[in-house]
């Protein structure tokens, strides 16, 4: 398993430091990143956190999915490798 997590349904006001201090709930970080628009660096509700080891990640993805943060229910699953948006919907 992946080391990386992408994060969706974040809350908007939410910081990278405050996405951090969650997930180490679960166990040492790496990295976490908020992806926000280029043009007005508001949030676009997703992120990626990099977890210290994948045993550390299965356990971020037992604790947090689906936890309610500010009326939101995370979503937390393994990154696909190059995603740039791992929730977008793509039509087939």
């Amino acid at each position: 398993m992946s080391k990386r997590l992408a994060v969706g349904n974040l809350p908007h006001q939410m910081t990278g430091e405050e996405l951090q201090t969650l997930f180490s709930e679960a166990g040492l970080v790496a990295s976490s990143k908020i992806i926000t628009y280029l043009h007005n660096g508001q949030t676009r509700g997703f992120g990626f956190v990099e977890m210290h080891t994948p045993k550390e990640s299965q356990r971020a993805i037992a604790l947090l999915n689906g936890r309610q943060v500010e009326g939101r229910p995370l979503v937390v699953k393994a990154d696909r490798v190059g995603s740039k948006n791992p929730f977008s919907r793509r039509r087939k």
